[in-house]
């Protein structure tokens, strides 16, 4: 079971991105402030569920939650600014769409710039440590898989149906017959085993 809350200053935000490690697609990022009462057994890091339940739990929490919100940079901005700031800017942008503003932020990770006045912490792994960071990390998760699924009808050689945008094999190998498409991140380099 993960843990409630970080510290005492209520309301406390989680927040965490989807998409970091992708060629293509955005960078999403959620902030989510839940109930001082909450508790989930199912509610974890989204890595560790099933599409299935990620998707169940995208709805509990959009309905149980006291505010949350998602937010994205796309591929141009990402190779314009670098992908962790893209990151970080999603983050303060899901930030800023909250209704009620928090009064502490926990993120998943190591690397945060301070939002606003808001005193924060990083925590390595929090995703699957604390309920308000599992709970943005499924919401990045499920929205960017939405996005991508989206556009594979306009681009199906890329195969984003079944990878996301990841490196994988097969994504490569599309992008070395077919190149690359606006929804590509110039700035990310392809490894060279495209063949194997």
């Amino acid at each position: 079971m993960l843990k409630p809350f970080y510290q005492d200053l209520h309301p406390e935000a989680g927040c965490d991105e989807a998409g970091r490690g992708c060629l293509a697609g955005p960078v999403f990022a959620a902030a989510v402030i839940l109930p001082a009462d909450f508790s989930d057994p199912v509610l974890n890091d989204s890595k560790q569920l099933k599409e299935k339940t990620r998707y169940a739990l995208r709805d509990m929490i959009q309905q149980t939650a006291i505010s949350w919100a998602v937010a994205k940079i796309d591929a141009e901005e990402i190779d314009q600014i670098n992908i962790l700031n893209a990151s970080i800017k999603a983050m303060h942008l899901a930030l800023d769409q909250l209704k009620k503003k928090p009064s502490f932020i926990i993120i998943d990770g190591n690397r945060f710039k301070p939002y606003k006045k808001v005193p924060h912490a990083t925590i390595i792994k929090g995703d699957g440590k604390y309920f308000s960071i599992a709970a943005a990390s499924i919401l990045a998760k499920t929205y960017r898989d939405d996005f991508m699924l989206e556009h594979h009808e306009k681009y199906p050689h890329y195969n984003w149906i079944k990878n996301k945008g990841y490196g994988t094999l097969d994504h490569r190998r599309a992008i070395a017959e077919f190149g690359r498409c606006s929804l590509h991140r110039a700035s990310f380099q392809l490894k060279s085993n495209v063949v194997g």
